[in-house]
């Protein structure tokens, strides 16, 4: 049976730690970490089996692979540990990997230490084809997402131009730039756009734009595709997090379907 351990007790965190203590991941949960010991505590409350809270150092030692779902901040800072310990790592704040020094000490660690580096699909759907539309050539991968402005409070580029990201009274183009660019403005936001353009033409070259439209009671994901396959899109409508409206349910559920096809021997999907 595999062994998880959580590193991030918020939301995505919490749910994954539920899928596995209820049995929808056939996998054992050894130990979950997080800076807020408050956290950890009102996690535990939620869970039908009584789990440990360690130290990173410990949850690694015990884990197979460790899930983070804390903060981009925590990739660089726990992350090439887990791989320099031969330990896989699933990554849920991949805007994380826009620095590309970054990303190739990961891939290096990965591959001296054989083990391996997920990343979810999140809350956007069009993953596989961008991936196999990528083996040939692509022209375009856009991206347009839309959210309340409460999902968009607080975002870095919202605070630097002193934006009433309230005052809209409709959907209004807020940001217009690379995935690189987007992911610095709304790190909390569009970690989607990131996992797009490692998967398609790198981040430079994804094209993103914010809306912020006050009437919107879901987070919506649209991705464009062009290339020589020819062009699909994508139309996606998410459920706000009921813990954190930043985030998406589906991103949440697709770090659970993550872990469960690692588990299992029937593989779906390139």
């Amino acid at each position: 049976m595999l062994n998880v351990g959580i590193i991030g007790c918020g939301a995505i965190g919490t749910q994954i730690c539920k899928a596995i203590d209820t049995g929808i991941i056939n996998a054992k949960l050894v130990a979950i970490y997080d800076r807020s010991t408050e956290h950890c505590e009102k996690l535990l409350g939620t869970l039908n089996n009584k789990y440990e809270i360690t130290s990173p150092d410990e949850l690694i030692s015990r884990a197979d692979i460790v899930v983070e779902c804390a903060s981009q901040a925590a990739v660089p800072e726990l992350g090439l540990k887990v791989l320099e310990s031969g330990k896989d790592l699933m990554v849920l704040s991949v805007g994380a990997f826009m620095d590309s020094k970054l990303l190739e000490r990961f891939v290096h660690a990965a591959r001296k230490h054989q083990c391996k580096i997920y990343i979810p699909s999140g809350a956007i759907a069009g993953i596989d084809g961008l991936k196999s539309a990528s083996v040939a050539a692509i022209t375009k991968v856009e991206l347009l997402t839309t959210k309340n402005p409460d999902g968009l409070k607080g975002a870095p580029f919202v605070l630097e131009h002193d934006i009433d990201i309230f005052s809209f009274h409709e959907k209004t183009l807020l940001f217009e730039g690379s995935a690189e660019e987007a992911v610095r403005a709304f790190p909390a936001n569009v970690n989607v756009a990131a996992s797009l353009s490692l998967a398609g033409m790198g981040a430079k070259k994804t094209r993103v734009n914010v809306f912020v439209d006050p009437e919107a009671t879901k987070n919506i994901h649209e991705l464009v595709v062009e290339g020589d396959f020819g062009t699909f899109t994508c139309h996606v409508e998410n459920i706000p997090s009921p813990d954190n409206p930043r985030t998406s349910f589906l991103a949440a559920l697709s770090a659970i379907a993550t872990l469960k096809k690692i588990t299992e021997p029937l593989q779906i999907g390139t």
